[in-house]
């Protein structure tokens, strides 16, 4: 179920303090910058260092990193996008082996874990998509090896043995064409080298007690052939969050016999998520010379929690308790209140367990071939790519022991090919173009438990079963993209491109089977109208890209975009069929393509001697037919429509600072403002709305809405700020040492899309450290890695809680119960590697 099938659905003292380090920080590389340049200049006029001495030391000034943000090898430097890059090293120093971790640590990017529908919500520059439904795609795009992975549950990926990470923020379709409208995420796994490497890594996290373990085994199999293996495997044996349910009692009246029969629910497992994790990848790299490489990528997932929606914690209630059992405190922190479905139940319902406990399962597997081919004047490139996933969960749907439980089964598989050809020719223009075919089927079904009815005459699998859904999604895209590179001048050059997507999608959705007392409320597959609900849907779109930038200095350059967005339309597969809907029940699942279009500028610069990286970068959005989900409690349905816009518009500051004069110390911070706000936007009311708190308009048909012009959408807050600072020297006998100390600062936001001013995070900072000791050489190090070590508990995204809150649209509203998606505690690692 999407949060629930039953119901409607400034910095602080401890802020200040963090955003007074960051400022500090900040101000720092700007002070000592010109200082220690200048001091650093004349030392190596005076005294040189060898070529050996040079290779000895630690690494000195920001270092360079490779990035294909424009699907072709350029620095981040030089190339006229907003783009975050994060070096291989980085990663494994700071842990950043999660899409959770990556946006825990990277400004403006938010990841929230949602139990169903499309299991996260990820948004940038408060641009997001809501979680509640599984057949919306998410507007940040995640990319793996030039692969685009659009579902929600990739958040249940575990990416490690990864080459570099890179965060593109704003509309990205020219490039990587539909739903990266808001950025993308894009991750690029390690090759085989030329040497021969072996690793081992083990390691121990002391809050949720995870024992995992890594290895890696690289080499060359001959002069033109390469082989990478890469496995990753943890268990936990305990969790992040604490289960402090009761014992509930279920009662169940059969509707057959009108006999009442008794159940037990059990508590959830004390601890979640408890999680297992396996991930696997074989490469083999074919490089015979001449300009041609071969790449084979496989790789397989499978990642099982005890528990499902086990970071859902109660946040606000209006009487300090929750509303469904009065015996549980509402005030967040990593505690939560569920309990298992009642065994026997269970045993008689598709995908519960025996035992009737809660669960996800999440396995996955994917096979890319990359082919390039460097001729003379063309680089060619050809991607291609077939992927399968599949997620199993049973959830204690109302997250407070309600009563309301549900089974889901979802699966996608997806075939893409792209090719593509970059002319390199000696002449003032050149080309890129491409295209792209891609094929996908999502096929869902999941069973709903509520009202403590049971039907004892129901088919097999259905007895305790109050609805059951069943649909399927098929896509077909083809795309094409093109881009002219004119070099103007020699410091000046202008691309422009434009990418047409042609798409279609052919849906149905059905309820096969509804217990006879709820017909009333949900249209069973049986129904003499509309008993299948069909989608057949088709999308057309351009998106123009213009970009001009100039470089002044090879040190030094500016750039400014126009850029445009799409979306794709779609079908909400995890919908209700509504009894209570007699006017086009099918138009409350279909929605329409989310577009949006504006400008970016920006500067980058390497200044000193590449002791100092400063980059900004100013931007400004419009955002228009926003893709909203929401449950409409008066016709018991949920509805996927087209309505309003948003402006997403800031400025952003990224600073890193290596000092020559002190190899190995590295100094980084960024400040971002983002104001995100709808505009001409007449939306659903939050649960329990009155009309005094502004939910005093009504449609044609009566439905109760709010004017949320001017209100900012979910999880977006206006001021962020990280610093950090790391460091890692020689210290003799063969040995090396190093750390990091990093701090993320956030003003409030609210975490729900509707402007609920209840759903509100205060403001709130976050701190991470490391430090580990090792060889020289690097054959073994051991490492303390720790992130929110003050255990700050937040939450990301939120609503009103199922069965709470009453009354929307009257004077005599009643307040819902409020859940958020909680973060992680402070988690600390001990870790060893060991490489051959």
């Amino acid at each position: 179920m999407r949060h629930s099938d039953l119901a409607r659905l400034t910095f602080l003292t401890t802020t200040a303090r963090s955003a007074t380090i960051a400022a500090l920080g900040l101000g720092a590389f700007a002070i000592s910058a010109p200082a220690l340049a200048a001091d650093d200049q004349a030392a190596s006029q005076t005294a040189p260092q060898s070529g050996a001495e040079a290779s000895a030391s630690a690494p000195v000034g920001v270092q360079d990193i490779i990035v294909t943000a424009r699907r072709r090898s350029e620095s981040v430097q030089t190339i006229p996008v907003a783009v975050q890059a994060i070096s291989a090293e980085t990663v494994q120093a700071r842990d950043l082996t999660s899409l959770e971790k990556i946006a825990a640590a990277t400004p403006q990017f938010t990841v929230a874990r949602a139990s169903n529908g499309a299991g996260a919500q990820l948004t940038m520059r408060g641009i997001g998509s809501s979680a509640t439904s599984i057949g919306i795609e998410q507007s940040v795009a995640i990319v793996v090896d030039s692969v685009y992975y659009g579902q929600g549950r990739v958040i249940n990926e575990g990416f490690f043995d990864l080459a570099r990470v890179e965060i593109l923020k704003g509309p990205q379709a020219l490039f990587y064409g539909k739903n990266a409208t808001a950025g993308v995420i894009s991750l690029t796994t390690a090759d085989p080298g030329k040497d021969r490497e072996i690793l081992a890594r083990v390691g121990y996290e002391l809050n949720a007690r995870q024992l995992y373990g890594e290895a890696i085994y690289s080499t060359p199999l001959n002069d033109s052939l390469g082989l990478r293996l890469a496995v990753r495997g943890s268990k936990m044996f305990g969790g992040f969050y604490r289960n402090a349910a009761n014992v509930q009692s279920y009662p169940t009246f059969d509707v057959a016999t009108g006999t009442t029969n008794a159940h037990t629910a059990q508590p959830a497992a004390k601890d979640q998520p408890q999680e297992r994790e396996l991930i696997g990848r074989a490469t083999l790299k074919y490089d015979p010379g001449g300009g041609l490489t071969m790449t084979l990528k496989a790789s397989g997932s499978y990642n099982e929690t005890e528990g499902n929606g086990w970071n859902y914690s109660a946040v606000r209630c209006p009487t300090g308790a929750t509303a469904l059992n009065p015996a549980y405190p509402c005030d967040g922190g990593f505690r939560l209140y569920q309990n298992n479905m009642p065994a026997d139940i269970a045993q008689a319902t598709p995908y519960g367990r025996s035992n009737g406990e809660l669960y996800n399962l999440y396995k996955s597997w994917a096979v890319t071939g990359t082919i390039n081919y460097d001729l003379e004047n063309v680089t060619l490139n050809s991607v291609t790519n077939y992927s399968w996933n599949n997620n199993k969960f049973a959830c204690d749907c109302d997250f407070l022991g309600g009563g309301v439980w549900a089974t889901e089964n979802a699966t996608y598989h997806a075939f893409s090919q792209e090719l593509r050809a970059l002319t390199k020719f000696d002449s003032p223009v050149n080309v890129m173009v491409g295209g792209l075919y891609q094929k996908t089927k999502r096929e869902f079904f999941q069973a709903v438990l509520f009202a403590n009815i049971e039907n004892s005459a129901a088919p097999d699998g259905m007895r305790y079963v109050a609805y059951a859904k069943d649909s399927q999604t098929d896509g077909e895209t083809l795309s094409a993209y093109g881009q002219a590179i004119w070099k103007i001048l020699p410091t000046v050059e202008a691309t422009a491109g434009v990418r047409y997507t042609h798409e279609t999608k052919k849906s149905y959705f059905t309820q096969p089977y509804v217990n006879p007392a709820l017909t009333g409320i949900f249209r069973p597959q049986s129904a003499a109208a509309n008993g299948t609900l069909y989608g057949n849907q088709t999308f057309d779109d351009w998106s123009p890209d213009v970009t001009l930038s100039w470089k002044p200095t090879s040190d030094i350059m500016l750039y400014g975009a126009y850029k445009t967005a799409y979306k794709s339309g779609g079908f909400s597969n995890s919908a209700i069929n509504s009894s209570l809907v007699t006017n086009n029940p099918s138009g409350d699942l279909a929605f329409n393509p989310e577009r949006g279009r504006g400008f970016e500028a920006g500067i980058k610069t390497t200044l000193f001697d590449r002791q100092l990286r400063a980059n900004l970068t100013l931007y400004n959005f419009k955002y228009t037919d926003l893709q909203i989900d929401y449950f409409n409690a008066q016709v018991f349905s949920y509805v996927t429509y087209n309505a309003g816009a948003a402006r997403s518009k800031g400025v952003e500051l990224e600073l890193e600072y290596a000092p020559r004069q002190v190899p190995g110390l590295s100094l980084h911070g960024t400040l971002n403002y983002n104001r995100a706000r709808y505009e001409n936007f007449i939306a659903p009311c939050w649960s329990g709305q009155s009309i005094a708190a502004g939910c005093s308009l009504r449609t044609a048909d009566g439905q109760p809405r709010q004017d949320l012009s001017g209100a900012p959408t979910a999880a977006a807050p206006e001021w962020t700020a990280t610093a950090g600072v790391s460091y890692e020297t020689d210290v003799g006998n063969g040995l090396k040492v190093g750390g990091n100390i990093d701090t993320r600062t956030t003003s409030s936001y609210l975490g729900s899309s509707f402007g609920d001013p209840y759903t509100r995070q205060k403001a709130y900072a976050v701190l991470d450290a490391g430090f580990h000791i090792g060889s020289a050489d690097d054959r073994w190090q051991f490492a303390v890695l720790g992130k929110n070590l003050t255990n700050k508990f937040y939450f990301i995204g939120g609503g009103t809680a199922p069965l709470t809150g009453a009354g929307t649209g009257t004077n005599n509203a009643t307040l819902g119960d409020i859940i958020g998606y909680g973060s992680m505690p402070r988690t600390v690692r001990l870790q060893a590697t060991f490489r051959y």
